[in-house]
């Protein structure tokens, strides 16, 4: 269902029951893991988390790394930061 690389894909899942009675599978949201930093990257004006994620992580679809080592929810959340933390790659 997640490419590998996915924040999901080693996640879990678990079976709601919805008010109707049908059953869903579920994705267990994984808690962020910000692991230790290289260094932050100063954005420019409008610039966007995968470009910044394919340069430093050399994997555009990584970018929620970013948000995960700069302890955002979500990249819209991080899109307001002026520097942005960059992971170590191996994580």
């Amino acid at each position: 269902m997640f490419t590998s690389n996915s924040r999901y894909a080693k996640a879990g899942t678990y079976t709601v029951t919805l008010p109707d009675g049908t059953t869903v599978v579920v994705t267990k949201l994984p808690l962020p893991n910000p692991g230790r930093l290289l260094g932050f990257h100063t954005r420019l004006d409008g610039q966007r988390l995968d470009l910044i994620a394919a340069r430093y992580l050399a994997d555009a679809t990584t970018f929620w790394r970013l948000c995960d080592a700069n302890n955002s929810v979500s990249p819209d959340a991080l899109a307001a930061h002026d520097e942005v933390g960059i992971p170590e790659k191996g994580r």
